[in-house]
């Protein structure tokens, strides 16, 4: 591997329960759609896309949904559950910051709705791709192969507080 490629997913999805005061309860689903992948090159990106890796054709989305939350200090958690690429299911255990929420105004369509809470979270994981069916390689011509084993995930999360939740740190994506 020769240098670092990072990219991103546009249209991600999901619902988050969160009270800070008992994490345990906690839960989170999210959904990306895998056909939003950009890393700033479309070649790359088609590549990607295709059945060496992602292969969206057959699998447009990804999925998680937790099964368990245990706290690491009052601001840290490890967040437990299914994570699904390519059809393929396996555990992954997010380190998840909870960085706190605040009001703000929300706007739909030009029109101010009034405050919303929103909460702010920043979770990272690391995953073998390999163990998702992700097998491709190249070797490069001075020795070496193209792409590592290992994917580094990192999420920035903005949960919007659901207008039907009843406790204000409920929080919805």
């Amino acid at each position: 591997m020769v240098t670092w490629v990072r990219g991103h997913f546009t249209n991600v999805h999901g619902t988050l329960e969160f009270d800070p005061t008992s994490p345990a309860i906690a839960s989170v689903e999210a959904q990306i759609d895998a056909r939003q992948l950009w890393t700033g090159e479309p070649d790359r990106d088609t590549h990607l896309k295709s059945a060496d890796f992602l292969d969206v054709e057959h699998f447009p989305e990804i999925r998680f949904r937790s099964n368990r939350t245990d706290a690491a200090s009052p601001h840290q958690y490890h967040v437990s559950g299914d994570l699904t690429i390519r059809g393929i299911t396996r555990e992954a255990v997010l380190d998840v910051t909870y960085l706190g929420e605040w009001q703000t105004g929300y706007w739909v369509d030009g029109i101010d709705k009034g405050p919303i809470l929103r909460a702010g979270f920043e979770a990272f994981t690391k995953i073998n791709r390999h163990d998702f069916n992700v097998n491709w390689n190249s070797t490069l011509d001075r020795g070496g192969i193209v792409v590592g084993n290992e994917v580094f995930i990192t999420l920035d999360v903005e949960a919007l507080r659901s207008p039907q939740a009843a406790a204000p740190s409920l929080s919805k994506m």
